[in-house]
């Protein structure tokens, strides 16, 4: 008689399974909470301790790690050797294994858990069967997942057996799994112990959905979120009308909702292309888009728009006059659902707020590795800035400086932004000399450009930036600092009697 060992953790659906595998005359060995499930839906079961001679100890820490358990999993068929010492030892083969882990993600995810009740979810017994399972696919056919019941039921009862490319496949699917899973572990443990510079870095995620395609249509996409995360995030929005995101969409919704979060006040920030083209704010959220529409009602089209809070009917009305892409709020009336349904492509997300000022890690890949830091998440605070120049900015200027400082940090370097306290005018984006990103975001800004604040991503190498913007009426400039040559730009401010202000941060987007 064949033998399968079930013991789970998620017992969804694994009654039926076990009858199936009953159906097939398999004897069911079971551990603990998993066997009395069985038991009482009528199966016949067959308990650990009745295999190993060996109970149950230290609150179910060892029940499975035992040879006779192992040998049964581990033992190859095929090789003489192995047969005869399962014989010397009494090993009876174990041919179905059907576990899942003990739910440390879960227990994680909750707030207020604390290390010990942590550390008490993670699964020492079943890894290292599934493990030994897989390990030795050739024979034994190994189960991870509930989704997979019905696959290996119709095998056994069309063939008697499961095939071997579905062994393999699903042993493969025990390595993935047992693997983030020890990868949630030592991502735990190691944020406990304060570890900055790990010696291996082993993130996981899971597949939240496949992509039409990547960037451009050649290229396939797969959309991977983290098992624990945020739920200020994109992969955590709820998806409320509208065809599926696309890569290009996902990333420039993130790049907008990291924008949105560094503003209190109602707030709109309208994107393309992972620069903004657009931020206002306001007393009402309908204020607030009316002036990032205004900063630049050309590119707005068939980009995206977020707003920090809720999407009323009036704003809707507003919204559904424009192509966009996606747009992204805490929430939207009824009255507003009723609205923007209308239009068939718009993608409506709704995102929870709650956690938009954490920071955190971020990575990007390269060529043959990964790069990781800190999120550019500051706490800044204007009343820390320096005034370097004879002219202090006035506390009209100086909110226009905070205004576009948070802007600016999320347009790709060189990056300027010119703007008031209200919304973003004119944005120079990723240009190879700083002077040229001056001169777009002049030149968008337009007429008001005048009496208008500049903000600079990073230092001015030369004095150029500041004359050309003194002369196109910019009243006043924040920039980091820095340059071995600040004195000439602080020079040419004073010429032309513009404050500037250093702050001392340098705001680099790549």
């Amino acid at each position: 008689m064949k033998r399968a060992l079930i013991s789970v953790s998620d017992k969804t659906n694994i009654v039926e399974f076990a009858k199936g595998l009953s159906r097939q005359n398999i004897e069911i060995i079971s551990t603990g909470g998993t066997k009395k499930v069985l038991d009482e839906a009528g199966l016949s079961t067959v308990s650990i301790e009745e295999v190993t001679g060996f109970p149950e100890m230290m609150d179910g820490r060892v029940k499975t790690l035992h040879p006779l358990i192992h040998g049964g999993l581990l033992g190859r068929r095929d090789l003489t050797s192995h047969m005869d010492a399962m014989k010397d030892h009494n090993i009876q083969p174990i041919d179905v294994v059907c576990v899942n882990l003990y739910p440390f993600k879960e227990t994680i995810s909750k707030g207020g858990t604390t290390p010990e009740e942590a550390i008490e979810q993670i699964d020492i017994g079943g890894p290292s069967m599934l493990r030994s399972a897989a390990k030795n696919f050739a024979s034994v056919t190994v189960v991870v997942d509930a989704a997979d019941y019905s696959l290996v039921l119709d095998e056994l009862e069309a063939e008697g057996e499961t095939t071997p490319a579905t062994r393999q496949r699903l042993a493969a699917k025990v390595f993935r799994h047992t693997a983030s899973y020890d990868a949630l572990i030592a991502d735990y443990l190691t944020d406990l112990s304060v570890e900055t510079e790990a010696e291996t870095l082993t993130p996981t995620y899971t597949l939240k959905q496949p992509l039409r395609y990547g960037e451009n249509s050649h290229q396939t996409a797969l959309f991977y979120e983290e098992p624990v995360s945020t739920s200020f995030s994109i992969a955590k929005a709820d998806q409320l009308h509208g065809k599926a995101l696309s890569y290009n969409n996902i990333k420039d919704a993130d790049a907008a909702i990291r924008i949105v979060r560094e503003f209190d006040e109602p707030a709109a920030v309208a994107l393309k292309h992972m620069n903004p083209c657009g931020i206002g704010i306001g007393q009402t959220i309908e204020e607030a888009f009316d002036r990032a529409y205004e900063a630049d009602s050309v590119s707005i089209f068939g980009g995206i728009v977020v707003v920090n809070e809720t999407v009323s009917l009036e704003l809707a009305e507003k919204l559904s006059k424009i192509f966009l892409e996606i747009v992204i709020a805490p929430g939207f009336s009824e009255e507003a659902l009723a609205v923007l349904t209308k239009k068939k492509n718009i993608r409506l997300l709704q995102l929870d707020f709650s956690e938009a000022k954490q920071g955190g890690k971020e990575s990007v890949s390269v060529l043959g590795g990964l790069l990781v830091q800190d999120q550019d998440w500051l706490d800044e605070n204007p009343s820390k800035w320096s005034v370097v120049t004879e002219t202090a900015p006035t506390e009209e200027q100086l909110k226009a400086m905070e205004l576009t400082w948070k802007a600016v940090k999320h347009v790709k370097s060189n990056a300027i932004v010119v703007g008031n306290e209200k919304q973003t005018l004119g944005i120079g984006a990723g240009q190879m000399n700083r002077v040229g990103a001056v001169k777009i975001a002049v030149e968008q800004a337009g007429d008001k450009a005048k009496g208008a604040v500049l903000a600079s991503d990073a230092f001015f190498p030369m004095n150029d930036s500041v004359e050309y913007a003194a002369k196109h009426g910019i009243s006043a400039i924040v920039q980091p600092g820095g340059s071995i040559k600040d004195q000439a730009s602080i020079d040419k401010a004073n010429e032309y009697g513009i404050a500037m202000v250093f702050t001392s941060v340098r705001h680099f987007r790549h």
